[in-house]
């Protein structure tokens, strides 16, 4: 008889502790504009300082914004970065950035390669799960 409480008791549990973890923040909806986080995606893509997550807007299949989150890069180049960089991929086709050619900011190569790999990853994660 106690073999037959303990299962369902078991799965109740492990319900209980799914349905607590958080859900998964790398791809959400406004609108009808997809937010793409690049935080998890790019843990690993490394600016001169740290990390340099995005979050990547998306709407129609285009690019409508690229934003900085929060990261520990020199601000006086990732400045730079915000107002000449990112906003080159405004209007851009989710299909054309892998091939897209987009230059680093002079005196910020390092971030903005980096800044480029979130792009790039996170362009793929939105055509993989949208």
């Amino acid at each position: 008889m106690k073999k037959n409480i303990l299962m369902p008791l078991a799965l109740v549990g492990c319900l209980a502790l799914l349905s607590a973890m958080p859900g998964d923040t790398t791809m959400t909806r406004q609108g009808d504009t997809t937010i793409v986080n690049t935080t998890e995606l790019g843990k690993t893509v490394r600016g001169y300082r740290g990390t340099t997550p995005l979050k990547i807007h998306i709407k129609g299949d285009k690019i409508v914004k690229v934003e900085a989150l929060p990261n520990k890069e020199t601000p006086q180049y990732f400045q730079k970065i915000k107002t000449q960089l990112l906003k080159k991929w405004n209007g851009v086709s989710v299909k054309k950035v892998a091939t897209k050619k987009v230059d680093a900011i002079t005196g910020a190569t390092i971030s903005s390669n980096a800044v480029k790999k979130n792009v790039e990853l996170g362009v793929k994660y939105y055509n993989e799960h949208k």
